[in-house]
């Protein structure tokens, strides 16, 4: 795959993509907005891996920003073989009494941008006829928990859609839909998850191992631990009211944390 390029590179999920592929001799391209964690990675993996990485300072929710990073993942030079659209977030408040601007900012995060990227990067991938698309879904894309699970849906079916279109190119595209990963996710939408036992957790490095193996076999859909894969397939097979119902909040969260945090 040569390149790798990672969106959301600095926390979370993205960082265990970035230490993971860089540890399997990918050079990469680190895509976030917070200079001084992609910097501090940045010199790290450099001197841990000792591959090529590329830092590009981005805010996802800035449509001049994205072009930029899309731009990246047209050209020949250090050409992307595997883009990683991992940058997300939650709201962090109920949609109905929301900030509609902080919701229009996510659904250009976990939406457009998947888009946009996606498009840029499969040009020039299937000119040269290899590479792969990686978006970061969710379980929550089959249950209703507001406008993430919808988000999370779009990724989905979109991800779906283009593996069907990309057939016989030599170039792939995989979703993976995990459960709850420890990560600082939830802290930074101010979410509190102290009602969720210690089984429901998933490692974030599990997460990751599952999803480039997926990749690599050509799978589209990837559900990392056999309890999210049964769950995932309740969810497909129960009446949409029963879903419906689950999808009542079960967490609170905090109306400060919820105005002043911005998406990944």
């Amino acid at each position: 795959m040569g390149t790798a390029l990672i969106t959301g590179a600095g926390a979370g999920l993205g960082l265990e993509f970035a230490w993971q592929l860089a540890t399997a001799r990918h050079d990469l391209v680190l895509v976030d907005r917070d200079a001084e964690r992609l910097d501090r990675l940045a010199g790290r993996l450099r001197a841990a891996a000792g591959v090529h990485v590329e830092v590009l300072l981005a805010d996802l929710s800035v449509r001049d920003d994205v072009d930029r990073v899309a731009e990246r993942l047209r050209s020949t030079e250090r050409p992307v073989g595997l883009l990683v659209n991992n940058a997300g977030a939650a709201a962090g408040q109920r949609f109905v009494s929301g900030d509609l601007s902080r919701e229009e900012a996510l659904l250009d995060v976990m939406v457009r941008c998947v888009l946009v990227l996606s498009h840029a990067a499969v040009e020039q991938m299937t000119l040269r006829g290899r590479g792969a698309v990686l978006n970061v879904a969710s379980v929550a894309a089959l249950i209703t928990l507001g406008t993430y699970s919808a988000h999370k849906a779009w990724v989905r079916t979109f991800t779906e859609g283009l593996a069907v279109e990309l057939r016989g190119m030599g170039v792939t595209a995989t979703v993976v839909c995990p459960g709850f990963v420890r990560t600082e996710f939830h802290d930074r939408a101010g979410i509190d998850m102290a009602w969720l036992p210690e089984v429901g957790w998933l490692r974030a490095d599990d997460v990751v191992a599952a999803a480039l193996a997926a990749v690599r076999r050509g799978a589209v859909i990837s559900t990392p631990s056999l309890r999210y894969r049964l769950g995932s397939g309740a969810a497909r097979v129960m009446p949409r009211s029963v879903v419906r119902a689950m999808g009542s909040p079960r967490s609170r969260t905090s109306g400060a944390a919820a105005r002043t945090r911005r998406p990944a």
